[in-house]
């Protein structure tokens, strides 16, 4: 699956373009993460011939040397000089262990591995010599077989159910199942 969704990113111009612009960003620790690819996955499970719309594009990435929500900001309209049709959201993961009453996060993988459900666990990033690398703390499995399931650490199921509900995924993937769902 890896190889497949990264060689469906490199052939999506319009993917490649977002990458690049927040590559050229030059942020520490810095990915394109949740439904940026694990929706370009879920629509190619589903073979759908058009792109599921994005509600925004989660930039992460970790810097303890300026974790204020006003630099985040400043980023996020930089970004939105270059693409105004896009709805960014740019979150520093130094400061998002407050959200999970964790002890700091040391990278920005370790932080989204704390993402509500597995599949959204998920960054891409385009390197200086445009190569994809993909970071997924809970690997792949659960976005190969279409599953919905809640990471390890969440201790509240409402959250888990909220999202499934508010964002559609049932109805946008019918494919998708919710892991243990009886247990939900």
């Amino acid at each position: 699956m890896k190889d497949t969704l990264l060689n469906e990113i490199h052939n999506d111009e319009w993917m490649m373009n977002i990458l690049k612009l927040v590559r050229d960003l030059d942020l520490p620790d810095c990915w394109i993460g949740a439904g940026f690819v694990r929706n370009k996955a879920w629509d190619f499970l589903h073979q759908y011939s058009e792109r599921t719309p994005l509600s925004d594009i989660d930039v992460v990435f970790l810097d303890k040397k300026n974790t204020s929500k006003e630099y985040e900001k400043e980023l996020e309209a930089k970004l939105s000089k270059q693409a105004s049709n896009i709805k960014w959201e740019v979150i520093n993961q130094a400061r998002t262990h407050l959200w999970h009453n964790k002890q700091p996060y040391n990278s920005t993988e370790q932080a989204i591995s704390d993402w509500i459900e597995t599949a959204t666990c998920i960054g891409i990033r385009l390197t200086v010599d445009n190569d994809l690398i993909l970071i997924t703390p809970h690997g792949l499995k659960d976005i190969e077989s279409l599953t919905l399931r809640p990471v390890p650490s969440l201790k509240d199921m409402t959250l888990f159910n909220e999202r499934i509900h508010k964002k559609s995924w049932l109805k946008l993937w019918p494919k998708l199942s919710i892991a243990n769902s009886d247990k939900l």
